[in-house]
């Protein structure tokens, strides 16, 4: 990084350059997701349920990951998701959130 300013900006609020290393990434897909918090930390709970119709009694959900944040990385995170779906609903319209029995579960480390 170059110790050289900008006009525009003096150089103590220069952001360092990030470099994603993407070598040890996984993709994994969810159809559910729960949340919960401490004072400490967020955490973030991704599965996948194969209910596909709204008549069925009971969901089973294979919780797939679980994902730790600080408090302050859940509240960016929460800022750039809300960004993102606002140029999703933009680009594609407006998404209509219902839930349903076949949706609506809480995995039971977080009854």
């Amino acid at each position: 990084m170059s110790n050289e300013r900008t006009p525009d900006r003096p150089q103590s609020t220069l952001a360092p350059t990030v470099k994603w290393d993407e070598s040890g990434m996984r993709s994994t897909y969810a159809n559910v997701v729960h949340a919960t918090g401490t004072r400490e930390e967020i955490s973030i709970i991704f599965g996948m349920h194969q209910a596909w119709r709204p008549d069925v009694k009971e969901v089973s959900v294979n919780v797939l990951d679980r994902v730790l944040l600080s408090p302050y990385a859940a509240k960016r995170l929460s800022l750039l998701l809300s960004h993102v779906l606002r140029e999703y609903e933009a680009r594609y319209g407006v998404l209509n959130l219902e839930a349903t029995s076949a949706t609506d579960v809480t995995p039971p480390m977080a009854r």
